[in-house]
């Protein structure tokens, strides 16, 4: 092999959201299960969610000073022009010093930069696309790509057809090897073991529209109390606001936090997930079987998550709020769905028939593969 000391060095470029982080993790673990010598390399966007948890991971990380085109304020991207042309001439920098065999992009601001870099310099390259509808980054660097591996069918709209492997998301492993009872996932958040549950989620970043519509119907989950209680994780940003409302509220079968690291106990604790539609919260849904309640966020490239959304909804494998109409739709609906065991039934049986498994396994297959 080529690279550094005979050794695999892979370098794996992305990021920006958990979406994209924690797929990209997912594989450098594969991949290290299999090549335990691998030198992995990451790199991602300066300031962004990547460059801390992918050190806490345990694996080195570059970031490159790139950021997104501004679509509202055109006049805006002269610096985001001098941006790119900087993180090229840097991701050019990275690939001398680092010499990978192959690289993985995960979509993502850095992704773009970096990848189109390896592929001027003929290392193989192989994509992750999360969503039902293909990333910018993706589409430009599709072409040269050796494989593109994919979660949704009918992706040959925007990737040629003999690139395209159907692999589906890689999730954490944590998530799915949980042994907990649901019982016990619901004493850990001291919570009555016997009574139903919703986990409430909004994604790595925390989600406005669900934690303001969650507030305003805080005292209307409160009279559910002797038949309901809510885990809400309202992200770091809205932390203090929403802990202060349901303080003067004084509702009771809420337990609130800014962030949840034992999702795995999360998860098996609920009967229903209200959630964003991000690509790896429903694959996480999919291989846990998980009935849910989603709200697409509105402020993602080519509105994605309602693609996504409706791909499981068409198969009554979701419910799906509009953003818009959450704010007098989701604790009347969340309530009313939590009640009803026969629909909860329906929707983790068909939820759990879009699952495709061992995603870290098949795309690390390929990785090796075109690596060689």
């Amino acid at each position: 092999m080529s690279g550094n000391n005979n050794k695999l060095s892979v370098l794996i470029s992305g990021g920006g959201t958990g979406g994209h982080i924690f797929p990209a993790l997912s594989i450098a673990n594969e991949i290290k299960r299999r090549v335990p010598q691998a030198n992995i390399l990451f790199v991602g966007a300066e300031g962004r969610m990547e460059m801390e948890r992918v050190p806490a991971a345990g694996y080195e990380i570059k970031g490159l000073p790139v950021v997104g085109f501004d679509r509202k304020h055109l006049w805006r991207n002269f610096k985001v022009l001098y941006q790119l042309k900087k993180s090229m001439t840097m991701a050019r920098a990275i690939l001398d010093e680092f010499q990978p065999n192959v690289a993985v992009g995960v979509g993502g601001y850095a992704s773009g930069p970096m990848l189109r870099e390896c592929q001027r310099h003929d290392i193989p390259t192989l994509l992750q696309e999360q969503n039902s509808y293909a990333g910018v980054a993706n589409k430009l660097l599709a072409k040269k790509a050796k494989y593109i591996c994919v979660a949704y069918d009918g992706m040959e709209r925007y990737f040629p057809a003999e690139k395209i492997v159907l692999t589906g998301n890689p999730v954490r492993r944590s998530l799915l090897e949980c042994e907990a009872t649901v019982e016990e996932a619901r004493k850990a958040f001291d919570l009555d073991p016997d009574k139903r549950t919703i986990l409430i989620v909004g994604g790595s970043l925390g989600a406005r529209t669900i934690n303001d519509s969650i507030i305003a119907g805080l005292r209307t989950i409160g009279k559910h109390e002797s038949e309901v209680q809510v885990i809400w994780q309202s992200g770091r940003i809205y932390d203090e606001r929403c802990r202060e409302a349901l303080i003067s509220s004084q509702v009771a079968n809420i337990k609130q936090m800014p962030f949840i690291s034992n999702m795995d106990l999360a998860y098996r604790a609920a009967d229903l997930v209200v959630s964003r539609a991000g690509a790896s919260s429903i694959s996480e849904l999919q291989l846990l079987g998980k009935a849910s309640l989603l709200i697409p966020s509105p402020n993602v490239a080519e509105d994605h998550q309602t693609k996504n959304a409706m791909a499981l909804v068409s198969r009554n494998a979701a419910l799906m709020i509009p953003d818009k109409d959450a704010g007098f739709k989701l604790v009347d609906v969340m309530l009313s769905t939590i009640g009803e065991e026969r629909v909860l039934h329906m929707l983790s049986e068909n939820v759990s028939k879009m699952a495709l498994r061992d995603s870290a396994e098949k795309i690390v297959d390929k990785v090796l593969q075109i690596a060689k």
